[in-house]
């Protein structure tokens, strides 16, 4: 029967029933006591891929100490003892019977490799989960000086961790999450981008030659339904080379059917007649809003997908990927807007998905083979 040891026992901080993948980290620490040589076939992980500050202080020692004669180590438990010192230096609450209790729950020691993986990728999930959080905090941070770029790093470390699961778990065609995405969030000022959307509109209206200077914004970076549709009116008029004004913008409003709900013509009219400053510094302000939403949305999609154990890291690859490339269309209208472009960020090359090797394997394949 699986023991599931008591937190003084090892320093495990669990609280309520453990975790699976608690139950596999024992599996392939038992696995590594029993059989040490099988270290060699373990990859892809390290001490702080585990859950428990004690099952990282175990791995830490197997990977760190010499290992023990395969003869000796069947008679004898001088290895485990070392083992065990080592660790404890980590994590005190350690005892020679919970790495007994260790040997004893592995079904297989030869599935070790089986193990890791699921450590992997256990990690793997819990690794995007924290970077995505991440992102979505800086989005909400309100002392950064300057939020669009310290949110768009975020989301460059975001998508680096995909790319570091991608490189071991390549993604497979197709293979979606099954998490459903939650819905966009609202915006966390959304009176002020009331105002400032209302103010856009008049400036525009007034000053029509300013709309070709933003082509960049979109109707979708308006928070508010109306203002959207009223900026596509503004467009429509500006490319038709049509007279703008409150009134010829209304009617184009109507036209289109932005007045079926029930909108007061006569507010319209009043929201047209107020402008002030410039349509770029208003159009700017409003795309820098829907660029943050955008980005905490992404990484609430990320978390959703991450926090469901059922995704594979396959789907989770995908997942993120798509999601993050709504952060790419925005990024680079911001960076025709702003006039900044920086440099690309670098990717890890290409490599082969870890696991046993296929039968079919390419000549070159038998001459070099892919280590990580």
């Amino acid at each position: 029967m699986p023991h599931t040891p008591e937190p003084d026992e090892d320093d495990l901080d669990a609280i309520g029933p453990p975790q699976l993948v608690f139950h596999v980290e024992q599996a392939l620490l038992g696995a590594l006591l029993l059989d040490p040589h099988r270290l060699g076939d373990v990859t892809g992980i390290a001490a702080d891929s585990f859950s428990t500050a004690a099952h990282a202080a175990l791995f830490a020692a197997i990977s760190t100490l010499p290992p023990p004669d395969p003869a000796e180590h069947a008679k004898n438990t001088t290895w485990l003892d070392r083992v065990l010192a080592t660790a404890r230096e980590q994590a005190r609450g350690l005892t020679a019977s919970y790495l007994h209790t260790l040997i004893q729950v592995c079904p297989w020691p030869r599935h070790a490799p089986a193990y890791a993986r699921m450590v992997e990728a256990e990690h793997a999930r819990q690794r995007l989960q924290t970077a995505a959080n991440r992102l979505v905090k800086t989005v909400h941070d309100a002392s950064l000086p300057h939020p669009v770029q310290t949110v768009l790093a975020e989301a460059d470390a975001l998508a680096a961790v995909v790319d570091g699961i991608a490189a071991r778990f390549p993604p497979r065609a197709g293979v979606l999450p099954r998490t459903a995405a939650p819905a966009p969030p609202a915006a966390p000022d959304y009176m002020e981008a009331i105002e400032e959307e209302r103010l856009l509109l008049a400036t525009a209206t007034a000053y029509p030659a300013g709309i070709d200077a933003v082509p960049w914004l979109l109707p979708g970076d308006l928070v508010v339904p109306l203002h959207a549709g009223v900026w596509q009116c503004l467009n429509a008029l500006a490319r038709r080379r049509e007279p703008v004004d409150p009134v010829t913008v209304l009617w184009e409003a109507q036209q289109r059917g932005l007045l079926d709900d029930g909108s007061d013509p006569g507010a319209v009219l009043r929201m047209l007649a107020e402008p002030a400053g410039s349509v770029e510094h208003w159009g700017e302000r409003a795309l820098q809003r829907s660029l943050l939403a955008t980005a905490e949305h992404t990484g609430q999609q990320i978390m959703a997908y991450a926090g469901d154990p059922a995704n594979t890291p396959f789907q989770l690859v995908v997942g993120a990927r798509r999601a993050l490339a709504d952060i790419g269309a925005v990024r680079s209208r911001w960076q025709h807007a702003t006039a900044t472009a920086p440099p690309p960020r670098p990717r890890p090359a290409p490599s082969t998905r870890a696991g046993p090797p296929t039968t079919t394997a390419a000549p070159a394949a038998h001459a070099t083979r892919a280590t990580r």
